[in-house]
């Protein structure tokens, strides 16, 4: 009995051994099959789309200030005090519109003394070119006619007396008397004739000039008066909104110094910087968008800067566009849309392609016919939404990754599935 006892001692140890064999066995036999499972590890499931060539627009958006259409400082042109204002600050004028009077009394006074001046004037011309000239003509022409006898009646006198003389009648000292007379009657014939020429040639045109320039003169200085007593007078230049008005009524109106400030804002201008590669392919007359109260206000643009500013490195673009119901203030601040221009045959990928290279720039993840993910370096041009050109890198009809390349391996397995239908939804969209 002692020794069947000691026998089933001596076996336990050795069953014992043998299950911790088996088991052991049993593991390492396992560890050994873990690598074939790993070969053979499910492919990723990716969503793709095909490379495509198409249009894209070359959006340009950018914060921008807006600026009133047109806007005026009205100043006063004379120192004067003023009378009386006629407008309030938000009041609507139409160019041409009185806003303000300055005293004005003494200017009146001055523009009626300048009119009396002209009509003086006109008087002094009709009699000078009228009754005076013909008068004096006259009495001219009568002059001549008298000398003229008179000069014919020395004449035979003296021929008479010669005569005499040569018959031994008469002495010769009256002949020489009888010469004297007829040599002073010629002379006071020439006199007058040559003043009947003067008054038949120049004497009228001189008068008459001199009559017509009194009256030039008298109405350049009643258009003087007329213009000074009109600055009292003020007017708005242009259709607006009274935006300031920092003068009152009484106080003295100094020339250059704003009596009343008007801006129109029926339209507004969008003044923005822009980086000088946008700005290059920005043009007068590209469409543009400005956020509204209401939705986007169509506009366009009218300014594009030639020079950069050295100070930003941007250049300045204008939009213009219209303001209904002048919601829009000038001062406030909108975020512009322009479309710089239309690229008509590029390749497009959506954005949810792009991926980061760990060393910089841009990649993507394209599977080919093997089922293989296949890493491509590309650079990248416009971006409109979703859509983004790319320059260099892919072809046209490449099936590249949308959905789940992030993180993954060059030439992994992968494995395309259809993008569920919310996502599909939403694409439509």
């Amino acid at each position: 009995m002692l020794k069947k006892h000691q026998m089933r001692q001596a076996v336990r140890p050795v069953s014992l051994a043998l299950i911790c064999i088996t088991v052991s066995c049993g593991m390492i036999s396992c560890g050994k099959e873990k690598p074939k499972e790993a070969e053979a590890e499910a492919p990723t499931p990716v969503q793709v789309e095909d490379a495509r060539r198409g249009p894209i627009d070359h959006i340009v958006t950018s914060d921008a200030v807006l600026y009133p259409i047109n806007q005026a400082n009205v100043t006063a042109k004379i120192s004067s005090p003023i009378k009386r204002i006629l407008v309030n600050r938000g009041d609507h004028v139409k160019a041409g519109q009185l806003v303000a009077e300055l005293e004005s009394r003494d200017l009146t006074a001055a523009a009626a003394e300048s009119k009396y001046m002209l009509e003086q004037a006109q008087a002094n011309y009709t009699a000078a070119t009228g009754a005076t000239m013909l008068d004096e003509k006259t009495k001219s022409e009568a002059d001549v006619a008298y000398a003229r006898q008179n000069l014919e009646a020395a004449k035979k006198v003296y021929e008479n007396r010669v005569e005499l003389v040569k018959q031994g009648a008469l002495a010769q000292k009256i002949a020489d008397d009888a010469k004297v007379t007829m040599v002073q009657a010629q002379s006071q014939f020439d006199t007058v004739q040559r003043h009947l020429q003067t008054l038949n040639s120049t004497g009228q045109r001189e008068q008459t000039r001199s009559a017509q320039a009194q009256i030039d003169a008298a109405k350049a200085h009643l258009e003087t008066a007329q213009a000074q007593l009109s600055y009292s007078q003020i007017t708005s230049p242009i259709s607006g909104v009274v935006s300031d008005r920092p003068v009152y009524p009484g106080e003295l109106a100094a020339p250059g110094t704003p009596v009343i400030s008007i801006v129109d804002i029926s339209q507004v201008v969008a003044r923005t910087n822009v980086p000088v590669k946008d700005a290059l392919a920005i043009k007068v007359g590209s469409p543009a968008t400005i956020p509204g109260p209401e939705g986007d206000i169509a506009g366009k643009v009218i300014v594009v800067s030639p020079a950069v500013d050295p100070a930003t490195t941007t250049v300045e673009v204008w939009v213009q566009a219209p303001n209904p119901g002048e919601k829009l203030k000038p001062g406030g601040t909108v975020h512009v849309t322009i479309k710089a221009e239309t690229l008509k045959d590029v390749i497009i990928v959506r954005a949810a392609a792009l991926l980061n290279f760990d060393e910089g720039g841009l990649k993507v993840m394209v599977v080919t016919a093997d089922n293989l993910a296949h890493e491509r370096r590309i650079t990248t041009g416009v971006r409109q939404g979703e859509n983004v050109e790319i320059v260099t890198g892919l072809q046209e009809g490449e099936k590249v990754i949308v959905a789940g390349g992030l993180g993954l391996d060059d030439k992994a397995k992968v494995k395309i599935v259809e993008a569920p239908a919310e996502d599909a939804d939403d694409d439509d969209k």
